[in-house]
């Protein structure tokens, strides 16, 4: 029994040494990255640094950036640490503008979590580092012109006559419904239409598969998120997937099922779906349409099957989310604002008069909705933050910072879009902030909805045309107020990535 008692003894003093250690090292030589270099920093904690809100799931992480750079934004770049990495949030409107154009060459990756042979689904354009991204944005890019976008409006036009007609009865009844579930099964209906050729009903089935393999996409493991946006290199190690395995067999069989399909039936849609197939079939997108044969150099590598399928899946996966979002955003501030309900539906009644239905163009020509919708994306941005990651070093100019190779950079972009200094009286809700005049008198970076630079949002024409659609669907027929289980300023969901309601959004819907 001594002997056990010894052995005990030697290993409890043994795990002591370990972890003093473990926390000298992390205290005197990890976190001592900023003061080194003589960057104000927020005080860390072993072992995560600053993001034991985010570990925990205590916080969402734009909240999270967006209290930080209210609190601190004076210094306009500080240091944070997240788990064992230096981490620089950038709070200054001329140093976002500096990282995300002036030297892109330094900030070109955004160093979250990217492993296709882990995790194939990470294997998509809004993740992919350097080269890789690259080229494939070059392969991608003639996917996205307004002549493709046209071709896809009367798929989008369809599902959102069907929203308009699902919600009919609810409106005759004066019910309450909620709204983020219903937008979800439009987006849905909508991308898995147009990524996958493939039509999904959510609108009149909300708990099919489509729709609950899509929650699972946002419904992540606090600790595994905070991992994947800060600290990839611990999945990387330990060979952990982002996605859970059913996520990735559904969309991996769901995608291959409908390329063989199509091939095998000669079927061409005027999809997305189709313009991933050209890209495996021959490397580039049939340029026709648009006039547009810059891209057929790119024909020497074409799509495999699983780097086809990841960026048919970010199109689903980024698609669906924001926008379901942002049109939840909208008519929950709409339910608030009745006045601006009712100034929408006037112009939406007169647009739709003027072309005679809802048209491409009819939907171009309503300049209240686009106020609209930025201004419900200033204030709910459903992607909260930014991240870089410096691939080259650089010294920052104007606050004598220089950053080493390596060092994650996050943009608060909340934070910008509620900051009382470029907006006053942040958080009311007012369209009328995105009046010309108004906008030529901020700055350009003031305002950054779906990134700038050559790694902005591929999709962005058709994410604003997916809102646009849905939202002239429901306000040209039925009205909206708030109902009271909605709480006011809304509170979002800490599991999540994005923006979303944590508790729904519950609204009171009724024929106009």
């Amino acid at each position: 029994m001594p002997q056990f008692e010894m052995v005990l003894a030697e290993l409890i003093a043994g795990f002591i040494v370990i972890l003093s250690s473990v926390y000298i090292y992390y205290k005197y030589v990890i976190f001592n990255f900023w003061r080194k270099r003589g960057v104000f920093y927020i005080e860390p904690a072993v072992p995560v640094g600053n993001v034991t809100p985010l570990v925990t799931g205590k916080a969402q992480v734009g909240v999270f950036f967006h209290d930080a750079y209210l609190k601190y934004k004076e210094h306009r770049a500080f240091g944070m640490y997240t788990f064992f990495k230096p981490n620089l949030v950038i709070a200054d409107l001329d140093l976002i503008r500096t990282v995300m154009i002036k030297e892109f060459q330094s900030f070109h990756d955004r160093g979250i979590y990217c492993n296709e042979k882990i995790d194939p689904l990470t294997g998509h354009l809004f993740l992919m580092p350097g080269k890789r991204w690259r080229n494939m944005r070059v392969k991608l890019t003639p996917t996205f012109t307004s002549g493709k976008i046209k071709q896809m409006f009367v798929i989008v036009k369809e599902c959102g006559d069907e929203l308009a007609k699902h919600l009919e009865h609810n409106a005759q009844m004066r019910d309450t419904i909620e709204i983020k579930d219903v937008t979800n099964s439009y987006s849905t209906d909508v991308i898995m239409s147009t990524a996958f050729g493939i039509k999904s009903n959510c609108i009149k089935d909300p708990n099919n598969e489509y729709r609950t393999q899509g929650n699972k996409i946002i419904d992540i493991n606090s600790i595994k998120l905070a991992m994947a946006i800060f600290a990839p290199q611990i999945m990387d190690f330990f060979s952990i997937p982002f996605f859970p395995q059913s996520v990735t067999d559904f969309y991996m069989k769901m995608f291959r099922e409908t390329v063989e399909y199509r091939q095998t039936n000669h079927i061409v849609r005027p999809d997305f779906m189709n313009l991933l197939i050209q890209l495996m079939e021959r490397g580039y997108v049939d340029p026709e349409d648009d006039k547009n044969t810059s891209n057929v150099s790119s024909s020497v590598n074409k799509l495999t099957m699983i780097e086809a399928t990841a960026q048919g899946f970010v199109f689903f996966a980024a698609g669906f989310e924001t926008s379901s979002s942002a049109a939840t955003f909208v008519l929950y501030e709409l339910a608030q604002h009745q006045d601006i309900q009712d100034k929408i539906q006037n112009e939406i009644d007169e647009i739709l008069s003027k072309h005679g239905d809802l048209t491409y163009d009819a939907i171009n020509d309503m300049t209240y909705l686009h106020k609209v919708i930025n201004e419900a994306l200033r204030l709910h941005r459903p992607l909260p933050i930014l991240n870089r990651i410096c691939t080259e070093e650089i010294d920052l100019p104007t606050v004598n910072i220089r950053v080493p190779k390596g060092t994650l950079i996050t943009i608060p972009m909340l934070g910008l879009h509620r900051d009382p200094s470029i907006y006053p009286d942040p958080n009311k809700f007012d369209p009328e902030r995105f009046n010309a005049d108004k906008v030529k008198e901020r700055h350009p970076y003031a305002f950054i909805p779906f990134g700038e630079g050559p790694r902005n949002c591929i999709g962005m024409r058709f994410g604003y045309l997916q809102i646009k659609i849905g939202l002239v669907s429901l306000l040209s027929k039925y009205k909206f107020k708030l109902h009271s289980r909605t709480p006011v300023p809304l509170t979002y969901s800490e599991r999540s990535p994005t923006l979303t309601p944590k508790s729904g959004v519950h609204l009171i819907i009724e024929k106009r």
